[in-house]
C-alpha cells in the first residue's frame, strides 16, 4: 500500500506492444516478452486517462522491481481504476472497510488467496483510488512501482510479516534515491506496524523511516542483502528482525541502529 503521497504508499528493454484495453475481458498489453497486463476501469474518463499513464510507466516499473526481486513472479498483472471512495475501500479492505480508513491511500496491491508454500496467489491486482489520476507522473510512477514490488513479492511474504519492513523494501524499490526537496521528519528509529494503521502524519513519518532503513541497509550492505534480509525477516517461516540482522548482515540489531543513526550525519 502506499499512502498518498507517501511514496512520496498487502527484464531489460521493455515496452508495450499492443494498445491498452479498458476491461479483464479483453487483449492484455505485452510489457516485455513475458508479462501481460489487464487495464481494468471503473473510473469513466478520469480512471481512463489514469490507465493510459499506468501504461506508459509500466516497463520501467517492471525494470525497477526486476532489477531488485528477480524475474520468478506471475505474468499476469491487473491493474484497475475505481471510481469512487467507497469503490476503493471496499477494493482495498473489504466489504464494510471504514472509507475514511483508506483517505490518504493512492493505491494497493491486493489479494483473494494466497498460498505461500506452493507459491501461488489467486485474484491479485493493483487498486488506483479516484483521485490517483491528480498525481503527477513522477508520483504515479513511484507508486505503481511501490504497488508492483508487492505484487511481485506476494507469494514469498507472509502473512504475519512485519508490514512496516515489507513497506520499506517497496518504498527503496520504487524510490532508492532521496528526493532533495523532501526533509526528514520524526525520530530516527524503527517504525512499528501500528505507526501505519491510522491516515495522518504518524503513518507518513514511518512510510519515511522504513524507507529510510531500507535505504540504509541497501547502501551499506548492497541491495542483495537487502533482499535477503527481506526474505529472512517477512518470509514463510520468518524469524524476528533482531534474529534476521546478525544472520543476514553478520551485525547486531543494536550496532545496526547506531550505524543508522551515524548515517543520518
Amino acid at each position: 500500500m502506499v499512502a498518498a503521497l507517501l511514496a512520496v504508499e498487502l527484464i531489460g528493454g521493455v515496452g508495450l506492444v499492443a494498445e491498452a484495453r479498458r476491461s479483464p475481458q479483453a487483449a492484455p498489453l505485452m510489457v516485455g516478452e513475458h508479462r501481460s497486463v489487464v487495464l481494468d476501469n471503473h473510473g469513466g474518463r478520469p480512471g481512463e486517462q489514469l490507465l493510459d499513464r499506468v501504461a506508459a510507466n509500466l516497463p520501467p516499473a517492471v525494470d525497477a522491481v526486476e532489477a531488485f526481486w528477480g524475474t520468478d513472479w506471475a505474468h499476469r498483472i491487473e491493474v484497475t481504476a475505481t471510481g469512487s471512495d467507497r469503490q476503493f475501500a471496499t477494493l482495498a479492505g473489504g466489504d464494510g472497510a471504514d472509507v475514511a480508513q483508506w483517505s490518504d491511500v493512492a493505491a494497493v496491491a491486493v489479494a483473494d488467496r494466497v498460498d505461500p508454500d506452493r507459491r501461488t496467489a489467486a485474484g491479485q491486482r493493483i487498486v488506483f483510488a479516484p483521485g490517483a489520476d491528480a498525481m503527477s507522473n513522477a508520483a504515479l510512477r513511484i507508486v505503481l512501482t511501490h504497488e508492483l514490488f508487492h505484487f511481485a513479492a506476494r507469494t514469498d511474504t507472509a502473512i504475519d510479516a512485519p508490514r512496516w519492513l515489507t513497506e520499506g523494501v517497496a518504498d527503496f524499490v520504487a524510490r532508492p534515491a532521496p528526493d532533495p526537496a523532501r526533509t526528514r521528519t520524526g525520530p530516527v528509529e524503527l517504525p512499528s506496524d501500528a505507526d501505519l494503521t491510522d491516515p495522518g502524519p504518524r503513518r507518513a513519518q514511518a512510510y519515511d523511516r522504513a524507507w529510510d532503513f531500507a535505504r540504509f541497509v541497501a547502501d551499506r550492505f548492497g541491495t542483495g542483502r537487502l533482499r535477503q534480509l527481506y526474505l529472512t525477516a517477512c518470509g514463510p517461516g520468518h524469524v524476528d528482525l533482531a534474529v534476521a540482522v546478525p544472520l543476514v548482515l553478520g551485525v547486531d540489531l543494536p550496532d545496526l541502529l547506531a550505524g543508522w543513526q551515524r548515517w543520518q550525519g
